[in-house]
């Protein structure tokens, strides 16, 4: 049903005003929605000034709250799928988030370029789902080619404090590509992490780099322990 009705709204809209509206709404409401209280947990740790990225950033609704926040410091928010990547200007330029730099592109551990798709159920496009395109793909959807590059060689290594990623299980060749702003910088990380493979690798790699895991518990940070905390968004110190 939820389905139908998004197709709905999708057809009398049309998709580029329904995936505005959707935004618009969701930055207004995102305080209030229980299941962000681990994002705001987040921005808690990051002082006005601070350099961050947004990676994912989707329809720009973090990259939002991550401007108002980071008020005196920049954003870098990085998407790669072209309706969303519309939307997020368009995001900026309505609330004039100064402060924000926007880049199309698709993020890896190296140069190239990747198929992305984003899904189809119940015939309505599922932008938040977009992913990069697995060789046991099954889904059904629409299908770009995007041009991929390491984070490191778009941020130049420049100072970063923090990184929200959220890459739908591509997180993992996603740090990889930000190895040596990660060890440069130590940024503090927020990341959406399903438990398999790529959640595995991520923790394996960042705790090689010296960091530490955590989630929000009552509004608190703990030290992330697998058999009673299941958790899908951590925090890497």
């Amino acid at each position: 049903m939820k389905n139908f009705i998004k197709y709905l709204l999708q057809q009398c809209l049309g998709y580029s005003n329904y995936l505005y509206v959707f935004a618009v709404f969701k930055i207004q409401t995102l305080r209030s929605d229980k299941k962000e209280n681990d994002f705001f947990q987040f921005l808690d740790l990051l002082p006005s000034n601070a350099s961050v990225a947004d990676l994912g950033a989707n329809i720009g609704i973090m990259t939002y709250h991550l401007s108002r926040w980071c008020s005196k410091g920049k954003i870098i928010a990085v998407e790669p799928i072209p309706d969303n990547f519309s939307i997020l200007e368009k995001i900026i330029a309505r609330y004039s988030l100064k402060n924000v730099k926007a880049i199309n592109i698709a993020l890896g551990n190296k140069s190239g370029e990747v198929e992305m798709l984003v899904p189809v159920m119940g015939k309505a496009k599922q932008q938040g789902l977009s992913h990069v395109v697995n060789s046991n793909e099954k889904s059904q959807g629409e299908v770009f080619k995007i041009q991929c590059k390491s984070f490191d060689e778009i941020s130049n290594l420049e100072k970063i404090d923090g990184i929200k990623i959220d890459v739908e299980n591509y997180e993992y060749p996603v740090l990889l590509g930000a190895s040596e702003t990660l060890k440069k910088h130590k940024p503090v990380i927020y990341a959406e992490l399903w438990d398999n493979e790529n959640r595995k690798n991520c923790f394996v790699l960042l705790e090689s780099l010296g960091y530490k895991t955590f989630v929000c518990e009552k509004n608190k940070l703990v030290s992330f322990n697998p058999t009673i905390h299941k958790k899908q968004n951590f925090i890497f110190r």
